[in-house]
Formats: C-alpha cells, sequence, structure tokens
C-alpha cells in the first residue's frame, strides 16, 4: 500500500488522519483517491466498513476554497445516521475556517436555512430535506464542484430516485461526481450512466471485508427461547459494545424492556424514536454509557461505533446484503469482531441464501456448549484502551 501523500493527498491532511492512528490506506482509498485527485468521475463498489467515506472526503477538502462564500462539494446520502457520521469524520479533518453542515429531517428547517445562509462549504444532506431547502430557496447548488451519492442502491431501492434527479439538476454540468454503492444493481448503472462522465469503476469484493476478521457464529434456538439463549450468550461472552438487531421496531421495543428490567446497560434504536432521541442513543453508544444497542436495519448502515466487538442477529436478516451490512458494524479497521446469528426452524431458507452469499457455512454452535466454567475468552475480542476504564 501506497502512503497517503503519494496517493496524492496533501500533508496537512495526512497528518490529521495520522493523528486518528489512520496511516495505511485501505483498498478503496488507495483505488480512489488518485483518480479524484484529478477530478475524474468515479463508480466505486465497495461495502461499509472498507474506508469509502475517507476517499470521498479527502479529494473534496483539498480542493474546497474557505474565501469563497458558496456551497462546494454535497453529499447526498440515504440516512440521518449516515449523514450525521459523515459530518462527524469531516469535522475531524476540515480546516477550522471551513464550515460544514448536515441537512437532514427532523430538525427546524427555519434553523438549517439560518445556516446555510452561513455560507456552508459543505452539505452532507438527505434527498429530501435537500430538495426541502432547494424549493425554498434556501441553498443553491450553482457552485457545487463535488458531488457525492452515498450508499446509491439505499437511496435507489427508498425511492429516492427522483429528488436525487431534481437535485442534480440544479447543479453544474462541470462538477466530478462520485457514487458510491454496496451493490452495483441495474438502477444504479442506469444512473450511473446518466450522471458522470467517462468514470474510473472500481470494485472492492465484499469478502475482503465480511469474512477474514469478523468470528460467525450461529445458535439454532425458537423463537421462543431465543430472549433466554441471547442472555445466556451474552453472559458468556462479555461483550464490551454490542448492537443486537431485531426485524421490527415492535420486537427491538419489546427486547429492549426485557434487558432494561433486567438490568441491562442497554437502549433502543429505530424509527419510531425523534431524531433528538436517536441522537441521543447514539452518542451515549459511542460515549460507551451504555453497552448494548436494540436496533431495527436503520441502523446497519451508517453506524460507525469505535470499538464495537459484538453484533448479535437476534432476527435473522431476510437477505444476505443485509446480513453483510449488520455484521460491518464491528471488525471494522482491521479489527476483529464476532457475529452471532439465532435461527429458528422457519429461518432455514434465509440462511442458506447468507450462506451461498458469503460463500461459506457458518459455524453452528449449541446452547448446551456453552457451560459456566466454559467461557470463551480466547475468541473474545480486546476492547480499545478507552473501554477498560469504563465502570460495569
Amino acid at each position: 500500500m501506497k502512503p497517503f501523500e503519494q496517493l496524492g493527498v496533501p500533508q496537512h491532511l495526512s497528518e490529521k488522519l495520522k493523528h486518528q492512528g489512520i496511516v495505511t490506506p485501505t483498498p478503496i482509498q488507495e483505488q480512489s483517491i488518485p483518480a479524484l485527485m484529478e477530478g475524474q468521475d468515479v463508480i466505486a463498489q465497495a461495502q461499509t466498513g472498507t474506508g469509502k467515506t475517507f476517499a470521498f472526503l479527502l479529494p473534496i477538502l483539498k480542493n474546497i476554497n474557505i474565501e469563497s462564500p458558496h456551497v462546494q462539494g454535497i453529499i447526498i446520502t440515504p440516512t440521518r445516521e449516515l449523514a450525521l457520521q459523515i459530518t462527524h469524520e469531516v469535522t475531524k479533518l476540515k480546516p477550522d475556517n471551513a464550515h460544514v453542515l448536515a441537512v437532514y429531517g427532523g430538525q427546524d428547517v427555519a434553523k438549517q436555512a439560518n445556516k446555510l445562509d452561513g455560507k456552508a462549504h459543505i452539505v452532507i444532506a438527505t434527498p429530501g430535506r435537500m430538495l426541502d431547502h432547494l424549493r425554498r430557496g434556501t441553498v443553491s447548488l450553482g457552485h457545487v464542484r463535488h458531488l457525492v451519492l452515498d450508499e446509491a442502491d439505499q437511496m435507489l431501492e427508498a425511492g429516492f430516485l427522483p429528488d436525487v434527479q431534481e437535485i442534480l439538476d440544479q447543479t453544474s454540468q462541470d462538477r466530478q461526481t462520485m457514487l458510491f454503492s454496496a451493490t452495483i444493481t441495474q438502477q444504479v448503472q442506469n444512473l450511473g450512466k446518466k450522471i458522470t462522465k467517462n468514470p474510473k469503476r472500481i470494485v472492492v469484493k465484499e469478502e475482503k471485508v465480511t469474512v477474514s476478521n469478523i468470528k460467525q457464529l450461529l445458535y439454532e434456538t425458537t423463537d421462543r427461547a431465543k430472549q433466554d439463549t441471547l442472555l445466556q450468550i451474552m453472559s458468556e461472552h462479555r461483550p464490551f459494545l454490542a448492537v443486537i438487531f431485531c426485524r421490527t421496531k415492535r420486537r427491538a421495543k419489546k427486547l429492549n424492556d426485557a434487558m432494561v428490567a433486567k438490568g441491562y446497560e442497554v437502549d433502543e434504536l429505530h424509527g419510531d424514536l425523534s431524531q433528538a432521541k436517536r441522537e441521543k442513543v447514539m452518542q451515549r453508544f459511542r460515549d460507551a454509557k451504555i453497552q448494548y444497542l436494540v436496533a431495527t436495519d436503520v441502523a446497519a448502515r451508517g453506524l460507525d461505533v469505535e470499538g464495537i466487538t459484538h453484533v448479535f442477529n437476534y432476527d435473522i436478516p431476510q437477505d444476505a446484503d443485509s446480513y453483510i451490512h449488520r455484521i460491518g458494524r464491528t471488525g471494522r479497521a482491521g479489527g476483529k469482531g464476532i457475529a452471532i446469528t439465532f435461527a429458528a426452524p422457519k429461518d432455514k431458507q434465509a440462511l442458506q441464501v447468507i450462506e451461498n452469499k458469503i460463500d461459506q457455512k457458518i459455524e453452528r454452535r449449541k446452547v448446551k456448549d456453552l457451560s459456566p466454567g466454559k467461557r470463551e475468552n480466547d475468541e473474545r475480542p480486546r476492547p480499545k484502551k478507552k473501554y477498560n476504564k469504563r465502570k460495569r
């Protein structure tokens, strides 16, 4: 791997990366950054957790003119959580006098408009709220030089294509366009042809992300026994930070309430919560004030929290891509993680689809294999230093 500076990243940005402990580019960064630094359009296929956020942020930050009062970079993402996560990463890298703003639903439109009037240089936005501001005339994209569509497949699946196209129509034809997607569906291909010019196409194989550093285990159980099975396995593995995925908001709330009643440091994350509540929950989880996050797939993408040691699929996902995105919350940035999936008899077909996709059979375990004297410390990922001192 070449160092960041050999890819064209300015020294002041590479130094900020070093302060975060990032010294070696990931494959998506190594393949994308040189082309983007030269102003080329890019269509890239890469999973979350591969470092794609820095792949598009570094070229944008290199070219931002802080003397100009106009919006010069816009990043469109499908969810509020991902918009906030990207904003967090930009804030750590940007110059002090560069203005960055996250624009998403659930916040006061007038307050966002005032901040946009404060001349934001980079805007990270969900499609609906960005379109709202464009129609109100509270933002102009005529001077945008860099446009990113992140998680393009998820945006199109959610029905955002008309909004995205209307946003693109209000940007300069001379812009640089970057399209990043976990999967390149036919719909994504069609969009890419329309909005990019002679793009460089990049593919980072998902197998490198999903299976090499994540130990995957499967416990066969029933829906009735699932809660007790989860709690028993958690007592054996003793996660430092864990995300527990449920199929529906109702099941997430029910499991969270049961865990709270048993004294676990836990909270829930799903679409029924207000945006303020969701942000508060995520901050508590990032600060390790809670150990366990019970979530629906609203958190499957864009959830990037340092130190997640375990992912539990309390309910098995119905498609392989969701499984890959879920377990990718652990084992990030070269670390190790454990993904534990619970399967009831009715989940046989969904499990087969997942195993075919990842091209491996997930290791089966039985609950009776776990005995009080048999702790799996040899498998348990070690926490980062900042988690060792947290009171439990």
